[in-house]
């Protein structure tokens, strides 16, 4: 292949790569070894990494501790589930169409929705998706997003702004929530649409009744940003303040965290932006037999498949169809009054470490409006040496938002969702004690 490409090394292969990127040494790995060796230590390796397993997690940021019902996994796993890919023939599909089907209809009754479509890849890129819907086939404008949405969501966005040429207007957070006027001094006639988060990044509940009419006050699409799905057990749903689309993230539910991926996009819609929806929706028929018995088969699928490249409404959307049917079954397991429970369990094991944490000298709220499940702490002295206690104690501490906030050097966002027993949350408060002294 080298001497096909004229090279002579895979140095010279290589040159592309900038140089800063680039280790200059060879890996820290020992020479070949015999099987089992090596599955000792890669076993080894693996054992490095904290599992919920083996520690307690108080980190939420977008991807969230869950307990998932033994059901889930035993009929995710089933053969025509996991070797599925898009049910592109409906006559042989019946069953994975009518999973991501009840997937949709279970999305819609969440968020009071009209539409939803067949998930996206992550919540980030759905977000984005969702933008893209508001320019329209132009792809100029501006848009408008709050600086209380995931660091990381407001990140892709940017990338897309500038391959796609819009511009991106960011709008401060006042004591953890947007700040209304200065949101209303941001949008304005050629604004395309205004993102906000619900609950957002710091776990702050938004006034979104009060941010609709600033939004609605011209042609602006109103996007709603779910990263904690749970919330919706509790929270008014975007249905009810006039959102215009939703996404967000569902990987929580019924899937593993998995360091991070694979995720679970979803979006929702009013159902006249069902034309402008990217990826796939799966509809309810009659099949055209005496019997005139229900089918399930995809429509309107305006992707670049099935059309033109660029008349698609989406070149990268997918049907992350395995997770869907996690998500669908854990639903359906939890039920209306379960899933209520569940959101009523995170606001309320929350709000109990909130207590106590704040109770301790030194540790202090930064914002004080409601939360759901997540909330911000100020803490006293060193993080790094906070961190050391808690590895201390195997507790993966909250997520130090100097990460993504300058100012916030000395802050930390923590997380308590169901899966934390009081004796997880006195455990973390008695580390923080400790560490007080």
């Amino acid at each position: 292949m080298l001497a096909h490409l004229g090279l002579a090394s895979i140095e010279d292969l290589l040159t592309p790569v900038p140089d800063g990127v680039r280790l200059h040494r060879s890996l820290n790995l020992p020479a070949a070894l015999p099987e089992q060796d090596l599955k000792r230590l890669m076993g080894a390796i693996a054992a490095k990494n904290k599992n919920m397993d083996t520690s307690i997690s108080f980190l939420g940021a977008g991807t969230y501790d869950r307990a998932i019902p033994s059901i889930v996994p035993h009929l995710q796993r089933r053969s025509e589930f996991v070797t599925s890919y898009t049910p592109y023939q409906p006559e042989v599909s019946q069953g994975m169409l009518q999973a991501i089907y009840e997937f949709q209809t279970m999305v819609c009754q969440i968020t009071a929705m009209d539409i939803a479509n067949a998930s996206l890849y992550d919540g980030s890129t759905a977000m984005v998706e969702a933008v893209l819907m508001a320019l329209g086939p132009g792809g100029r404008g501006e848009v408008v997003i709050s600086a209380g949405v995931d660091p990381q969501y407001r990140r892709v966005l940017q990338t897309y702004a500038f391959a796609r040429g819009f511009s991106v207007k960011e709008v401060p957070v006042h004591n953890g929530v947007t700040s209304l006027a200065d949101l209303d001094a941001a949008v304005g006639p050629g604004t395309a649409a205004v993102v906000v988060q619900q609950p957002n990044f710091f776990g702050c509940i938004e006034d979104m009744r009060a941010i609709e009419p600033i939004v609605h006050k011209g042609k602006t699409l109103f996007v709603s940003v779910i990263t904690e799905p749970a919330s919706l057990g509790v929270l008014a749903p975007p249905g009810s303040y006039d959102a215009d689309v939703v996404v967000g993230e569902l990987m929580s539910f019924g899937n593993t965290m998995s360091f991070g991926a694979p995720a679970l996009g979803f979006m929702a819609a009013k159902q006249k932006f069902v034309r402008l929806m990217p990826g796939r929706l799966v509809g309810q028929t009659v099949e055209e037999s005496g019997k005139k018995q229900t089918g399930y088969v995809l429509t309107l699928q305006t992707r670049e498949q099935h059309i033109r490249r660029e008349r698609a409404t989406s070149n990268i959307c997918t049907n992350q169809s395995l997770l869907a049917v996690g998500a669908t079954i854990f639903l359906a397991a939890l039920g209306k009054q379960g899933f209520r429970e569940l959101g009523e369990l995170c606001l309320q094991k929350a709000h109990y470490a909130f207590r106590q944490i704040t109770a301790i000298p030194g540790f202090e709220a930064l914002f004080s409006g409601p939360f759901f499940d997540e909330f911000v702490i100020k803490v006293p002295g060193s993080l790094a040496k906070l961190q050391q206690h808690f590895e201390q104690a195997s507790i993966i501490g909250g997520y130090p938002l100097r990460e993504s906030y300058p100012g916030m050097d000395d802050c930390m966002l923590f997380c308590v969702t169901e899966t934390r027993t009081k004796e997880d949350i006195d455990l973390l408060v008695k580390v923080l004690k400790e560490a007080r002294l």
